[in-house]
């Protein structure tokens, strides 16, 4: 038993290094070459965060290792070696409260601040921002936890007679109790009166992580439900809309024309921002047209993307040009897997989590029959199923952000992605990482039964006084599979179609 813990030790400490390597790996490859060799702060920030994200997802199947642990124990005391998971779960999500609201603002105000100030100046406005954040929040939880940072358990109160004490033991489906003429235990029929509600004060930090939770779950209903869907027919769609061979000189020639016309209008257009936000005139038309602006530049790099795409150039242009074409097919299969997998998330939350009871374990039966193969097997899929809901928050914010004039757009790119980007996807993955964990949880709950998440994640917050019906109705689990089929259906019918080339790009008045 205790071999066994001490290597579930082990393989925690071995996946820790190997995600805080990989973090730093799309850090460097991801970062603008703008912030090469500065903006160490940000940088900092972005990898902790991703490495507090990336765990907090390996936590839920080293939670269910934990747990398989301790119920392998042969003698008392045994689980008093296994990993005090409840207590890591309230630090990993207390640290990603504060990077969320404190500490990823605070390095977001003062890289976005005016690169003509100096660095106290910088600091200064950013300190502001986030003191200001750090009142109001404060304020906010602390009247909150005073007036409903309770939880309340519903408990009926069981009891039943004393009777002879047996010299045979037989029981059945017709005598499930002892005595010979007892059909039914008394304390089976406890009638309705029994039931009392039982209030306890939870823990700050649990309300904490409570409040969190609901903040993220709305938006992973909203994200995560258009990019459970968005994510995989993105990919196919963008298989059917390939360009299906290269194009003549001429042509190219007068595409790259018409771009270049393109980009010296955006270019006349960012400088007058940039005068208008420097005389501080940044009201909403300004917002608005730095997201118009936004909008065509990212439409503006995926159409020379393209261009460079039919037309590649250089000496090895018929291996860019076979590159290009297995690129597309493997967008096609990777799509496929992801629909496949998409289908089988929308399927499982209405069998095991809409419907009352559950037709089915479903995904829950899937993971024990992998563990049964080989240990760790139904582990891996249960983790590989969390991270996907993650790649289809960022897959639907990306989507909704560049057709919600609301929504910030903040894109990915390697070798382009400047820090106040990086940020902005870090905390959002952090933010959403608390409600997929919450929520994978409760979609596994059999798999992940008597697991600390599932304390903390179920019992606690699903009776957490104010806020418990939004999941005793499954308000969020509804909002996730409308919009997925939302979503779906638009895809199908306007997916396919080719972006049509907008005109002349004008600043509103």
């Amino acid at each position: 038993m205790g071999d066994f813990n001490l290597a579930l030790v082990i393989v925690a400490i071995v996946v820790c290094v190997i995600v805080f390597l990989f973090n730093i790996y799309l850090l460097v490859n991801y970062q603008h070459p703008d912030d090469k060799n500065q903006a160490y702060f940000p940088k900092f920030v972005v990898v902790f965060g991703l490495f507090i994200a990336t765990i907090s997802i390996l936590m839920l199947p080293a939670d269910v290792a934990n747990r398989q642990a301790c119920s392998r124990a042969i003698y008392n005391g045994a689980c008093n070696l296994t990993l005090p998971m409840k207590d890591l779960w309230i630090a990993v999500y207390i640290i990603d409260a504060v990077l969320v609201f404190f500490i990823i603002p605070f390095a977001m105000f003062y890289y976005e601040g005016d690169q003509d100030k100096s660095v106290a100046k910088r600091m200064k406005s950013a300190l502001l921002w986030v003191i200001t954040t750090a009142i109001v929040c404060g304020l906010v939880l602390g009247i909150l936890y005073g007036l409903v940072g309770k939880v309340d358990f519903t408990v009926r109160h069981l009891s039943s007679n004393t009777t002879t004490f047996p010299s045979t033991w037989e029981f059945s489906s017709n005598q499930p109790c002892i005595g010979s003429n007892a059909r039914e235990c008394s304390a089976y029929l406890a009638n309705a009166s029994s039931e009392k509600t039982w209030t306890m004060r939870v823990t700050f930090p649990e309300y904490v992580v409570a409040l969190a939770t609901i903040v993220g779950s709305v938006l992973f209903a909203i994200f995560g439900g258009v990019g459970i869907a968005c994510l995989p027919l993105g990919l196919i769609f963008s298989f059917i809309r390939r360009p299906k061979a290269v194009i003549t000189r001429s042509q190219y020639i007068k595409e790259a024309t018409e771009l270049g016309k393109k980009a010296r209008e955006l270019k006349k257009a960012a400088d007058v921002l940039h005068q208008e936000e420097r005389s501080g005139s940044k009201g909403r038309k300004w917002r608005k047209n730095v997201k118009a602006v936004e909008k065509e530049l990212l439409q503006l790099e995926e159409d020379v993307k393209l261009l460079e795409e039919v037309y590649p150039q250089g000496e090895k242009a018929e291996t860019s040009w076979a590159l290009t074409v297995l690129g597309y097919l493997a967008k096609l299969v990777l799509g496929i897997l992801g629909l496949i997998v998409s289908v089988a998330w929308v399927a499982h939350i209405i069998i095991y989590l809409l419907v009352d009871p559950p037709l089915s374990p479903f995904l829950n039966e899937v993971f024990i029959k992998l563990d049964n193969i080989w240990g760790l097997l139904g582990t891996v899929a249960f983790a590989f199923f969390c991270f996907y809901l993650l790649l289809a928050v960022i897959a639907g914010a990306m989507m909704l952000g560049l057709r919600l004039v609301f929504i910030t757009i903040h894109p990915m790119k390697w070798g382009a992605t400047l820090m106040n980007s990086f940020l902005f996807n870090v905390g959002l993955i952090l933010l959403c990482s608390i409600s997929v964990i919450q929520f994978c949880a409760t979609a596994f709950g059999y798999y992940a039964q008597a697991t600390a998440a599932q304390e903390i994640f179920g019992h606690t917050l699903q009776s957490l006084r104010g806020i418990k019906y939004l999941y005793k109705y499954n308000v969020f689990q509804i909002a996730f599979v409308v919009l997925a089929g939302l979503t779906f259906v638009y895809y199908a019918a306007f997916g396919w179609r080719r972006k049509k080339p907008s005109g002349r790009f004008q600043l509103s008045s």
